[in-house]
């Protein structure tokens, strides 16, 4: 049993907080639903994990925010998008491509987006507009080029580690991240163990495939799991600088998309471009792109919305 969960953590002094997640059941759905190669899982399953802890971080309900990669290489783009609930989703332009290599012979999993920006969108339900930070790529590898938005866009040094392990089938066997932000009045000292700690800290996508298998065989303690996932991540802490658990949360791959909000973006077209599709057409077939669900709408659907349209235009 495939699962995903997050939790949240603090170290005893106060100086930095936690998010960390299992994300293996959410990155299996979008490799289904997008139908992905190996490689192009590997690079939106570190999206979609990096997006939905970001998402988590927003706290308040109702906010929610997407992180577009854009870049000059062969995937072209992928957007994510995530809540503070813990759904996230996510699509890559370009679903199936082989692993480029580096002049050595090793693997260049950057070189699939390449050259570009990453571009982070937050929208909140009290806000009128939203807040936009872009910075430019700097791996195309995700996890460093999250962290340097943070830096960059935010002015927070921030950790990032994330990791896909898949199977000889190309299914998501593990996957799994962790974000490690500096609190305000943050110990030195506490910051540099966590530095010191770095060279060392386990490999995330091994920890991923432990809880995943752990979960697999006794599904009833997933917050147990949890909590000793975290534990593990963060051996070698001084004591005074451990990690306590703070809270299990939400994470799962959703998508809100629905026929209502697809009315919303034909009546955006305007009156004279339904019109035309009307004439031509007779109807329309839209297809959402994160999760591939494809909403049709007749020649009478078309026609109502025409006459919202209009009755907007006229205002």
């Amino acid at each position: 049993m495939a699962f995903s969960k997050a939790i949240t953590g603090i170290d005893r002094s106060g100086s930095f907080r936690i998010y960390m997640a299992v994300s293996t059941s959410a990155v299996q759905e979008a490799h289904e639903h997008h139908h992905t190669s190996p490689a192009v899982t590997y690079l939106l399953g570190r999206a979609l994990t990096g997006t939905g802890l970001m998402g988590l971080m927003l706290r308040e309900p109702g906010y929610r925010l997407s992180l577009q990669f854009r870049g000059d290489g062969p995937v072209q783009q992928i957007l994510c998008a995530a809540d503070s609930a813990g759904h996230v989703k996510g699509y890559p332009s370009v679903p199936a491509l082989e692993i480029p290599q580096k002049e050595d012979g090793s693997p260049d999993l950057g070189a699939l987006l390449g050259n570009g920006s990453v571009t982070c969108i937050r929208n909140a339900v009290d806000l009128d507009e939203p807040y936009i930070g872009q910075v430019k790529l700097v791996s195309g590898e995700i996890a460093e080029d999250i962290a340097s938005y943070f830096y960059t866009s935010e002015q927070v040094k921030t950790l990032v580690d994330l990791g896909v392990r898949l199977d000889e089938n190309g299914d998501t066997a593990a996957a799994g991240g962790l974000i490690v932000q500096r609190l305000p009045g943050a110990d030195e000292k506490a910051i540099d163990a966590l530095e010191a700690w770095i060279p060392d800290m386990p490999s995330i996508s091994d920890l991923a495939l432990e809880a995943t298998a752990a979960a697999d065989s006794d599904p009833s303690h997933i917050e147990q799991i949890m909590k000793l996932f975290m534990e593990k991540a963060f051996l070698g802490m001084p004591e005074e600088f451990s990690v306590q658990p703070l809270e299990l949360l939400n994470f799962q791959w959703q998508c809100d998309c629905s026929e209502g909000r697809l009315e919303q973006i034909l009546i955006s077209l305007g009156s004279e471009e339904l019109n035309r599709m009307i004439e031509e057409d007779g109807q329309a077939e839209m297809t959402c792109q994160f999760c591939e669900k494809t909403y049709h709408f007749d020649k009478k659907q078309l026609q109502r919305l025409s006459m919202v349209a209009s009755v907007r235009e006229r205002g």
